[in-house]
């Protein structure tokens, strides 16, 4: 079987009979090509793959490159599996190399503090962001989650929020005495129901308005956040969703279990969450170094 030829006519059968888009036949044929300058003739094997994903690694192609390379030759197998070309699949055995999870970041205490302070309370959507930051970092909400709170969600007395998480799932969360009163003051605040302002209530459901008197919706909060980020200086290192893995992060720090960290954050899988194990450890780390008055001292060899 001449490879480069079955190469060349498996790219035209995906143009014309699975009508792939421009993309993925750009992808097909440059990883197929070289692929086949790799083989030099060599017939289709296991090893053949597995020499050739090894050869990219070397290179310091990146795992994400060596992925989709891998994929273009699956897609390749397959075709010449269902062709009848090959009695087996080479590439059906042939593992793919792991992407490493980025460790998300999170804020120190100092950092929270700074970042809580900088909307105005005296304001009435000061009030309002300031009560957004505080529930975020005492529950590890998402932006998702916080916009579509409702009034019938919050419960005072029992100090809970109901959560409307992925896949539609609700799950009760707890909150701190400090969030519940930031609520109660934001809910309670008459500036809410003046006659006559643009900000006045119109959703009688929802806690979060915007400017308007609307429901506020995730661009929005996003565009918020964004903007106190700017202004406290630590815009390009954090999204609002850092608030979410920093709470995770201290819950751990204070010694709550990875379980029950799982159940408030509404992860489905315990492996999501054991990513925070490494944050606490990296952000000691660098507390550590920051704080130790000789974590930057030299060793003298004279």
């Amino acid at each position: 079987m001449d490879l480069i030829e079955e190469m060349h006519i498996f790219i035209h059968h995906m143009e014309v009979v699975n009508n792939a888009s421009e993309h993925t036949l750009r992808n097909y044929r440059l990883d197929l090509k070289a692929f086949g300058a790799f083989a030099k003739g060599e017939a289709l094997s296991k090893r053949l793959i597995r020499n050739y994903l090894a050869h990219l690694q070397i290179k310091g192609v990146s795992k994400r490159t060596v992925l989709r390379h891998l994929s273009s030759i699956r897609s390749f197998c397959k075709y010449l599996l269902k062709e009848r070309k090959i009695k087996e699949n080479p590439a059906a055995e042939v593992g793919s190399p792991k992407l490493d999870k980025p460790i998300p970041k999170a804020l120190s205490y100092g950092e929270v503090e700074q970042l809580f302070h900088m909307p105005d309370t005296e304001e009435y959507l000061g009030l309002r962001d300031r009560c957004i930051m505080e529930l975020f970092y005492s529950s590890g909400l998402r932006i998702s989650e916080l916009a579509v709170l409702n009034r019938g969600d919050f419960d005072l007395r029992a100090r809970s929020l109901r959560v409307k998480g992925k896949g539609k799932k609700e799950r009760i969360v707890p909150i701190t005495q400090n969030v519940a009163q930031w609520i109660k003051r934001y809910l309670d605040d008459l500036r809410r129901y003046e006659e006559g302002k643009p900000h006045t209530q119109k959703d009688h459901e929802a806690i979060f308005l915007n400017k308007w008197g609307k429901r506020l919706t995730t661009r929005s909060i996003d565009r918020l956040f964004k903007k106190y980020l700017q202004k406290s200086g630590l815009a390009g290192r954090i999204t609002p969703h850092t608030i979410r893995h920093t709470i995770a992060t201290h819950w751990l720090e204070k010694g709550m279990d990875l379980k029950t960290i799982q159940v408030l954050l509404g992860h489905a899988s315990l492996g999501t969450t054991t990513i925070y194990t490494r944050v606490s450890t990296k952000l000691k780390r660098e507390v550590y170094e920051k704080a130790h008055p000789r974590a930057k001292k030299s060793v003298n060899r004279s």
